[in-house]
């Protein structure tokens, strides 16, 4: 039977609830499966004939750590230059320059003059390398005690070597929400909408915010389109097992980007029928 290391973290050594779904169709595929932690020193990697992230969720604080740990495991999806290239929010940048509509956003790097925050309006305070939102707020810069907290969290991130994503807040996620594209083995295979996450600063001390709304969604063909587009202009994608492209309603109403989730991003399998099996024929089909 061909070994397939279904790869997660400590705190969650049998998986997330919703990536367990595509054990049992791996299995009936004659498929032995394992759960590793991807930083137990005791895994042989080379013993398994693939290694699919599913769960690394703490690998945000230790990224240098986590890029050593890819590049020196010999079959792992999606493939470590893809994840290099995806764990640091800087690719926003490439696919702007490439003509693709993106949040706007303004770059904070550390040792570079800060620019000043806006006088006015809500915008998203967040480090490129993060994971579950963690250490992201939403500031009302016009607020005076709103504003000292948005300084206080750019200088913090700062400080510790991070460089800063300053964006608008866009309305559209209140009444819209996010919708995210879910491809499996190359293919479209289900969207959702996510509602909103963000209520204000962020006073949660690096933790991460993992409660979201989320709910089945047809994506509109603009939606799909993008996602297409956003794929199409990604390094290596013709090597993707998954793909994540997450879009939100811009000022117009058309869809902008909000991230690209390719290293180990929820795949909301419960929310598709037939979602674990198109999965696990996508796996298997890498074998």
């Amino acid at each position: 039977m061909p070994r397939v290391a279904l790869v997660t973290c400590a705190e969650l050594p049998d998986l997330d609830v919703d990536d367990r779904l595509v054990v049992e169709p791996l299995r009936a595929l004659g498929v032995d499966v394992e759960t590793p932690v991807w930083d137990d020193p005791a895994v042989d990697w080379a013993s398994f004939d693939l290694a699919v992230l599913r769960n690394p969720w703490d690998y945000a604080r230790r990224r240098e750590q986590f890029l050593a740990w890819a590049h020196a495991v010999p079959r792992l999806l999606n493939p470590a230059k893809v994840v290099e290239w995806n764990t640091d929010k800087v690719y926003l940048r490439e696919l702007a320059a490439a003509g693709l509509p993106v949040v706007p956003t303004t770059w904070l790097t550390p040792g570079e003059p800060p620019a000043g925050l806006p006088r006015s309006g809500e915008y998203v305070v967040k480090p490129s390398i993060s994971a579950g939102s963690a250490d992201t707020g939403r500031y009302d810069l016009a607020d005076a005690g709103q504003r000292a907290l948005a300084v206080a969290q750019v200088e913090k991130l700062l400080g510790r070597g991070s460089t800063v994503m300053l964006q608008p807040y866009l309305t559209a996620v209140d009444t819209a929400g996010e919708t995210a594209m879910l491809h499996l083995g190359g293919a479209f295979s289900h969207a959702i909408r996510k509602g909103a996450l963000l209520d204000g600063p962020d006073l949660r001390d690096g933790k991460p915010l993992w409660s979201e709304q989320i709910e089945p969604r047809e994506p509109s063909d603009a939606e799909r389109e993008l996602a297409r587009r956003t794929l199409d202009a990604i390094p290596g994608s013709d090597t993707l097992l998954y793909a994540r492209v997450d879009t939100i309603p811009g000022p117009d109403g058309a869809p902008v980007i909000l991230e690209v989730e390719l290293t180990e991003p929820s795949l909301f399998l419960a929310t598709s029928p037939g979602a674990p099996e198109r999965l696990a024929r996508a796996i298997t089909a890498r074998l």
